[in-house]
């Protein structure tokens, strides 16, 4: 039976998802109107971090090397994001408009990313007649470049336009809602580029990823239409000098446990991101999964990740502790990490997805966590933008360098498999993907050793406001 519009209203209020994120300044309709952009961005992960890395592998035959090294620069350019929401900040124009700017070139690199991208990896695969032998490795390293300016720029000045609209009692749920749309839209295109992409050839790839490029600029046009008030500056206020940004970074390890959290976040992401690169071609050599079946990993990645998210929203109402649920989200990853092992010599299929479910809780769960315990920090004399700017920097940085190593330890070790060098018993293709788990597990024990003094030294003290019962996270760099 379909619920009419009174039948909706009458419905309590926590039967409808983020139903009160909504308010005067805001409408629901608007809401959902301008979180399109998180789906742009969503897609955009799917096809870097998902169906990419495995077509290039897999299919390409690009060593996995090179394959970590351009999927690893977009994720590089994620420290510059709290310079990008610096600017967008004090961006000065005759119209007022601050966010809207960034959205839309934020929206223009990633689509001409995604554009060049097809033809820059069939170029990158070797398959070209005439031209310098380094082009494919130059273009696809542009292409890969201008999809991460594009996505960046975009969910930054994004959640800054969602933040600015919303009212103090919202802003908690309005972003809590947007970073819930990105894993949609993760979960989402996975599926349907899995779909799309289940019978690979080299033309459907170019359809699915340029098509994906025009789907995020008709997404992102939707969502920035009408979203900013016009309010003109007079020609003084646009000459006025911006604030410094260096001024921002001064007070970093003023808050005392801020270098450890910082230590704690790098490593546990580099526990949780080495798989990124590797997962998908190791579902498809090993285990023998289709391009199509290994992009729906992605999609259960992404609904782990929204389970930890979920989990970590029940525990933080009852006061739990996040240093101690971000132990806890480690705990999980370590079991996860345990099932891909194993799934490749029992060649268990359900086993290969359910540790791909528990990477995912895992990292969610770790990562809202460490959030949260950011976000306790003292802010300094600049507010709290200072300690979300240093997670993110510390997380995008950690994560791009553990994709980076993630391929580099698969090859070498593969090569020294190949050369025999590791004895006549280590032959299997599976020891060399298997070689890097281990090493992430390795780095969740060192993560739990470094997050140790945090869970002695912190004094629990459970903090129930009259809103206690939502979930509020002011800002989530993604």
């Amino acid at each position: 039976m379909i619920l009419g519009r009174k039948q909706m209203a009458r419905l309590p209020a926590h039967w409808l998802p983020f139903a009160d994120a909504a308010s005067e300044g805001l409408p629901m309709a608007q809401l959902l109107r301008l979180s399109l952009f998180q789906i742009s961005v969503g897609m955009a992960t799917v096809l870097l971090l998902g169906t990419l890395n495995r077509v290039m592998i897999v299919e390409l035959s690009v060593p996995a090397m090179i394959v970590a090294a351009m999927i690893a620069i977009p994720v590089l350019v994620a420290p510059f994001r709290a310079f990008l929401g610096h600017r967008s900040d004090t961006h000065r124009s005759a119209i007022g408009w601050r966010r809207v700017p960034y959205l839309w070139f934020g929206s223009l690199w990633q689509m001409g990313g995604l554009a060049i991208m097809p033809f820059a990896l069939m170029l990158l695969s070797g398959d070209q007649t005439m031209g310098p032998v380094w082009a494919g490795e130059v273009f696809a390293a542009i292409a890969f470049l201008m999809t991460g300016i594009g996505l960046h720029m975009t969910q930054t000045a994004g959640l800054a336009l969602a933040s600015d609209r919303a009212s103090d009692e919202t802003r908690p749920r309005v972003v809590a809602l947007l970073y819930v749309m990105f894993l949609l839209g993760m979960a989402v295109s996975a599926v349907v580029v899995g779909w799309l992409l289940r019978d690979f050839d080299p033309i459907t790839l170019i359809r699915v990823v340029q098509g994906c490029g025009v789907a995020t600029l008709v997404f992102n046009c939707i969502a920035l239409w009408k979203q900013e008030q016009v309010r003109p500056m007079t020609q003084a206020e646009r000459a006025a000098p911006r604030p410094l940004f260096r001024d921002a970074w001064r007070d970093l390890l003023a808050g005392g446990d801020a270098g450890r959290l910082l230590a704690v976040v790098a490593l546990g992401t580099l526990a949780f991101n080495m798989q990124d690169v590797l997962l998908e071609p190791y579902g498809g050599e090993i285990l023998g999964l289709t391009v199509g079946q290994t992009t729906w990993l992605t999609a259960a990645y992404a609904m782990g990740a929204l389970a930890g998210f979920v989990l970590a929203g029940r525990w933080l109402v009852q006061g739990r502790d996040p240093f101690r649920m971000a132990a806890r989200g480690l705990l999980v990853g370590l079991a996860a990490f345990c099932a891909v092992i194993f799934a490749g010599p029992v060649q268990s299929v359900p086993l290969f997805f359910a540790g791909g479910v528990g990477i995912g809780v895992g990292a969610g769960l770790f990562a809202v966590s460490t959030l949260t315990a950011a976000m306790a920090l003292p802010a300094g004399r600049h507010g709290a933008g200072l300690a979300l700017g240093a997670w993110g920097a510390a997380q995008a940085t950690a994560a791009g360098l553990s994709i980076f190593l993630g391929g580099t330890l698969r090859d070498m070790t593969a090569h020294l498999l190949a050369n025999g060098r590791l004895g006549p018993a280590l032959t299997d293709p599976s020891i060399a993907y298997s070689a890097v788990y281990h090493i992430e597990i390795a780095l969740i024990f060192a993560t739990l050793v470094a997050l140790g003094p945090l869970v002695r030294l912190t004094v629990l003290t459970p903090h129930k406001s009259a809103d206690a019962t939502r979930l509020g996270i002011v800002e989530f760099p993604t």
